[in-house]
């Protein structure tokens, strides 16, 4: 089955004076239908020129975009196929521990 990849905001930090978002909180999760694994990070964001869009105007996939669009999109395609990699690994582990014997 494919993995479906999830992108995520936690939180937000953020200037009360204008509403400048300086960090944004994000996960990330895939899951197969069967198993998951997940990862969360942090990103600073510059000021951006300009005018800037009201706080309250945000929208999750705006913020989403500035994330991505940050890491770039070698950087996103790398913490995807990381995560994919981790569930190929829970469906068919690599390394195992135990005993030979009863």
């Amino acid at each position: 089955m494919a993995t479906t990849i999830t992108w995520d905001i936690a939180n937000l930090e953020r200037e009360t004076a204008d509403g400048y978002v300086y960090t944004v909180h994000y996960t990330v999760a895939g899951f197969d239908g069967t198993y998951r694994s997940s990862a969360y990070g942090s990103v600073g964001l510059q000021r951006p020129e300009g005018e800037m869009i009201p706080f309250a105007d945000l929208t999750k996939d705006m913020v989403i975009g500035w994330v991505k669009d940050q890491f770039g999109a070698e950087k996103v395609a790398e913490i995807e196929a990381a995560l994919e990699a981790q569930i190929a690994e829970q469906a068919a582990p690599s390394k195992a521990t135990g005993l030979p014997w009863s």
